[in-house]
């Protein structure tokens, strides 16, 4: 049996990650893994939850996410997982899922106004609680933190670099078939 597709959506906030592993997903026709959404979960099930900081939750959704996607891949299920995916945390966490599938990186960028309008836009919205939009708002304010310091992963995968200032370049059409496009011969090993 041929190893799934794991299709990473990358990239630093406000880039529109989550919309293009949505729309994506759809067009694949398989399961979006969503780390904040599986975060925004566990929020939900935290009574008094209250984010910043050394966050309590973080750490058991990192769990949650990688288990989730080592549980989809190891049964053969093509998958997107959308996450930051910056290099330091998250390749030692990644590294070990390329024995399991092939992995395509898309790296979503925006010019960085364009990202905080969307971090602003995004605050509105109470169902983002667990993304802590105001504390990162705030760091950008007082310039303790710029959307520009992104560090993607550096890894040795396919990676295609999207633009999402106004719809998707490349198109989305063309980012499928990137995400589709068969790797060398590579075999799931039965046993």
């Amino acid at each position: 049996m041929a190893l799934p597709t794991l299709v990473v959506v990358s990239g630093g906030p406000g880039t529109g990650k989550t919309t293009l592993a949505h729309r994506l997903a759809q067009d694949l026709g398989c399961p979006a893994v969503v780390r904040d959404e599986i975060k925004q979960g566990m929020v939900l099930a935290t009574p008094g939850y209250r984010g910043g900081g050394a966050d309590p939750l973080n750490l058991p959704t990192l769990g949650a996410f990688f288990g989730v996607l080592r549980l989809l891949l190891e049964a053969g299920v093509t998958a997107v997982a959308e996450a930051a995916f910056q290099d330091k945390v998250w390749r030692p966490n990644l590294e070990p899922l390329t024995a399991l599938a092939d992995i395509r990186v898309v790296r979503c960028t925006v010019d960085s106004e364009i990202a905080r309008e969307r971090i602003v836009q995004r605050v509105e919205h109470g169902h983002r609680a667990a993304h802590g939009d105001r504390d990162l708002l705030e760091a950008i304010a007082a310039g303790r933190h710029s959307l520009d310091s992104y560090v993607p992963l550096r890894m040795d995968l396919p990676t295609l670099i999207v633009d999402t200032s106004d719809g998707y370049r490349p198109a989305l059409a063309d980012i499928a078939a990137f995400a589709r496009r068969a790797a060398p011969a590579q075999e799931l090993s039965e046993g």
